[in-house]
């Protein structure tokens, strides 16, 4: 399936827990004030990719972790996202999604696609980079409002479910 693909990082170690594939999607409505990515914000912008582009490079690198979907805005491009999260599952790894949305904002609309995209994520990243909230400690977010959301835990309950770190 083709998607605008802003970039990729391999071997990134600060979008999510472990060893990943960073996937940086393109095109993003929120245009946070300050974001760190404001190059992805263009829906036109970035190139065109495939996600067996994605999956190649997934197959290539045994020592990943998982895959994080991140932008922009995944959920701007949701058919996209679910067949690259659903690929990166087959391969048993975890994933991770950043959005600007809040979980409780994504699950109201009860869009189909994205709806599908939810049930093949590990944690989303909820809520827009706000600025003035910017921290360095808070672990694989930019700013304290964003929540790290166990997405399984979260739709078995029917309630947001923070996903915690598995104690070693």
């Amino acid at each position: 399936m083709r998607f605008q693909l802003s970039g990729m990082v391999n071997d990134s170690i600060v979008d999510g827990p472990g060893l990943r594939l960073a996937v940086f999607m393109q095109g993003c409505p929120y245009r946070c004030p300050g974001c760190h990515n404001p190059q992805t914000h263009d829906v036109s912008g970035g190139q065109t990719a495939d996600t067996q582009d994605v999956l190649a490079k997934l197959k290539s690198n045994p020592l990943l972790d998982g895959l994080t979907l991140s932008g922009g805005e995944p959920l701007v491009q949701p058919q996209a996202a679910a067949v690259m999260a659903e690929q990166a599952r087959g391969l048993g790894l975890n994933v991770w999604c950043y959005t600007g949305s809040t979980f409780e904002e994504i699950i109201k609309k009860k869009d189909e696609a994205v709806n599908r995209l939810l049930s093949l994520l590990s944690v989303l990243v909820d809520g827009p980079f706000i600025e003035a909230q910017k921290s360095l400690d808070v672990a694989w977010r930019g700013s304290s409002n964003q929540r790290l959301i166990d997405v399984p835990a979260s739709l078995k309950q029917g309630k947001t479910v923070l996903w915690q770190p598995e104690s070693r």
